[in-house]
């Protein structure tokens, strides 16, 4: 799928473009973030581990492919990411691990802090050193998840509404060690240790918490996200775990459209005013609206092999007031994101 066509006036017309770092730019949020900047006149530096794999993201930005430069940058070497950042008025850190679990049998809690979570750690402290010694970032980006996120209180509680502040406790992760667990905890500790590390370099940061992410992509294969919220037709024995432990933990699915996450990024990017952590969800569905929204939408399944009791009580507002609040207005509700989840699911070959 290549990109639209421009659809904002160009950044600083007249001017020489900004210069945006773009973090782990192969991946499908930071693929579309990509030709979202340069359709709005941002120059961008794109990094990725593999410059030789990232020849497909160059060719779905067709004619705006001489505004973008790839640079490669692995997370977990020093200095890696200078080159990318120099210069940048901006930088947009999407790139993370995707690693939901681990297949180790003993000493689990050791191998996945030394496997995963040190790694992690090392990455985001990798890119905020770079922004440090470029000295021309004005703020950084942070991609968070709904996954650092519960619904139930101290008290195990359903709240009335899920906010920013209602943080999941890294202490309960790693007892109960929910399905995903080990991505929960790499995104609760990565996004603290690069608050903590920017308030003592003096790094303007904010994060952005998105949910499932859905719609439209650029990747040559499907999302993850896309593959999870697509599990009730697929059945998917991986994916489908992570969507019933998103609903438990949340009480209900919040999504995102790809197109309305980018513009997020870039509007909290952009507002002067913004700080701390921010919610970014167009709307949420109960397991049974979702396979009912996906068999409207997809006939050849039938939401009818749910049990239609399930989920049905009333569940807590994931609310994305403090976004909106500074401005943010949202394109695309639930029922359009997984319309064009579907179809485009379809004309890809991942749904019949």
């Amino acid at each position: 799928m290549e990109m639209d066509a421009p659809c904002s006036e160009l950044a600083g017309s007249g001017a020489r473009p900004i210069l945006v770092c773009v973090t782990g730019a192969t991946g499908y949020i930071a693929s579309w973030l990509v030709g979202s900047l340069i359709r709005r006149g941002y120059d961008v530096h794109a990094t990725t581990r593999d410059a030789g794999k990232a020849s497909w993201l160059v060719s779905a930005l067709g004619g705006y492919k001489s505004r973008v430069k790839i640079f490669e940058a692995d997370l977990n070497k020093d200095g890696s990411f200078d080159e990318a950042v120099k210069n940048c008025q901006f930088v947009l850190h999407v790139a993370a691990s995707m690693q939901f679990d681990i297949s180790a049998q003993e000493n689990i809690e050791e191998q996945v802090k030394t496997r995963i979570l040190e790694p992690a750690l090392r990455g985001a402290i990798n890119v905020l050193q770079a922004c440090a010694r470029a000295g021309s970032v004005k703020r950084v980006v942070f991609t968070s998840s709904i996954s650092t996120i519960t619904g139930k209180d101290d008290a195990g509680d359903w709240r009335s509404i899920i906010d920013e502040s209602s943080s999941e406790s890294i202490t309960r992760v790693w007892k109960m060690k929910p399905k995903g667990w080990v991505y929960v905890i790499s995104k609760l500790l990565t996004e603290e240790k690069a608050f903590q590390f920017a308030k003592e370099k003096g790094i303007d940061l904010v994060s952005i918490i998105p949910p499932t992410v859905a719609g439209p992509f650029l990747t040559p294969s499907l999302p993850a996200s896309l593959r999870v919220l697509l599990s009730p037709i697929t059945g998917d024995p991986q994916f489908y775990p992570i969507l019933a432990s998103v609903n438990s933990r949340l009480g209900s699915i919040p999504l995102v459209h790809i197109e309305d996450i980018c513009n997020a990024h870039i509007f909290l990017m952009e507002q002067a005013e913004a700080e701390g952590r921010y919610i970014c969800s167009a709307g949420s569905c109960s397991i049974p609206e979702l396979t009912d929204l996906l068999s409207s939408n997809y006939p050849t399944f039938s939401s009818k092999i749910f049990d239609e009791n399930c989920c049905k009580t009333r569940y807590p507002v994931v609310s994305s007031k403090k976004l909106t609040d500074l401005g943010f207005k949202f394109k695309y509700g639930a029922s359009d994101i997984i319309q064009q989840s579907v179809a485009c699911s379809v004309e890809d070959g991942f749904l019949r």
